[in-house]
């Protein structure tokens, strides 16, 4: 059984805004008034969160998101006696700004947010797996920039007092083929969403909204995609798994491996050794 302790990782990624995370459990811990330079956002993971929050004491269950945007005094305490587990982001107010710019096409305001609790189950899955994606540190930059703007858009678009409105979507071919040749070209690349925006002089939300309307999947699935086709030619000429995975842009052998197991089924190297077999 686990002991009952207080557990707490912090870290920063710099390619991603210098975003903050952090991941912890309190048992006991009370955070006196304070407040943060950067937009807080969370997930209660177990247990409840208890904070005094724009005039009103509220109480962040499990399932939750907890926020507070910049320069809001607010506190923290436990509302329940096992304490409270969340996953915290910590975003410039830049971050933030962009996305919300970037989805009504248009420069926007800092997006403001009322309430301190949101209650949205599906809206705090995507922020916890964008959490879990980020500590795990192999997930490809152009997957993680995507889930970043498609899941900050819809909270922006949804709770900010404020809300941008959606730009239109077009059915724009031309961008559309221009991006599936970069990624066909550079797909063992470590690609990021800022690369194909200047490609097309797209804002990196609109980019996303257009390749997905046009292709039925977000950047990085396709570029998942192509890289696994990719692999699976190179396992057919007899080139080792842990090679394949390398000239194709996965980060190791087990990457290539759970990855081309969830498209066919069987690990690589059952497939290498079934066609070598044949």
């Amino acid at each position: 059984m686990q002991a009952k302790r207080a557990i707490n990782k912090f870290w920063r990624i710099p390619h991603f805004d210098n975003v903050e995370l952090l991941r912890a459990k309190h048992l006991k811990q009370s955070f006196p008034p304070h407040t943060h330079e950067r937009y807080a956002i969370g997930v209660i993971e177990h247990g409840a969160l208890g904070f005094y929050y724009r005039g009103e004491n509220v109480v962040a269950a499990s399932g939750n998101i907890n926020l507070c945007i910049p320069g809001e005094v607010h506190t923290g305490q436990p509302a329940v006696e096992e304490g409270w587990t969340y996953r915290m982001f910590y975003f410039p107010t830049t971050t933030l700004q962009t996305v919300a710019s970037e989805f009504a096409d248009r420069p926007r305001p800092l997006p403001f947010f009322q309430p301190g609790v949101i209650a949205d189950p599906a809206l705090a899955q995507q922020l916890h797996n964008l959490h879990m994606k980020l500590e795990q540190r192999n997930t490809p930059r152009l997957e993680v920039e995507t889930l970043l703007l498609e899941t900050l858009g819809q909270m922006i678009n949804c709770y900010a007092d404020d809300h941008p409105p959606e730009s239109s979507v077009s059915n724009e071919k031309f961008v559309v083929k221009i991006l599936k040749a970069y990624i066909e070209e550079h797909y063992s690349e470590d690609i990021s969403l800022t690369e194909l925006s200047q490609l097309t002089n797209l804002s990196r939300f609109h980019l996303v909204r257009v390749f997905r309307h046009g292709v039925g999947m977000p950047p990085h699935a396709y570029l998942r995609q192509v890289r696994i086709r990719h692999a699976k030619r190179l396992l057919e000429v007899g080139e080792s798994v842990v090679d394949v995975a390398q000239a194709t842009g996965f980060v190791d052998q087990s990457h290539l491996t759970r990855w081309f197991k969830r498209f066919w089924g069987i690990t690589p190297g059952q497939y290498r050794n079934s066609v070598q077999d044949g």
